[in-house]
């Protein structure tokens, strides 16, 4: 469909996505993917992917999450490793400890938890 290497993770929007779990859906469980992944409902258990993740506005996250580049637009309670980089934004909120080789937290966006910046290996 695309390549998500050269796209800035905040120009993503939902038609970019092959899957995305609609605001009206509740999962619970392991989630692997390979491409860019989007959540506007509500999930619970463990996110794990070589590829983007977009925690969308309204979307509530129980999950510890390991993924290449995640933008935080909602909730999240959980652990988050961003293999590149972790973005909270204005509306963003996390509950739980975020390692990332880069990371961005914009005004009003809340993170409860310890901040660890590693070096790329």
């Amino acid at each position: 469909m695309y390549d998500n290497k050269g796209c800035d993770l905040l120009d993503y929007d939902e038609s970019d996505f092959n899957t995305v779990i609609a605001s009206d859906i509740t999962f619970s469980g392991k989630i692997k993917f390979v491409k860019p992944f989007m959540i506007k409902g509500k999930v619970s258990g463990k996110i794990e992917s070589d590829s983007d993740l977009v925690i969308d506005t309204n979307a509530v996250v129980k999950a510890d999450i390991v993924a290449e580049r995640i933008l935080v637009k909602g909730k999240v309670n959980g652990n988050i490793i961003g293999n590149s980089m972790v973005y909270i934004t204005s509306t963003g909120t996390v509950d739980g400890d975020v390692t990332a080789i880069q990371f961005v937290n914009e005004l009003g966006g809340q993170v409860t938890g310890r901040l660890s910046m590693v070096k790329p290996q």
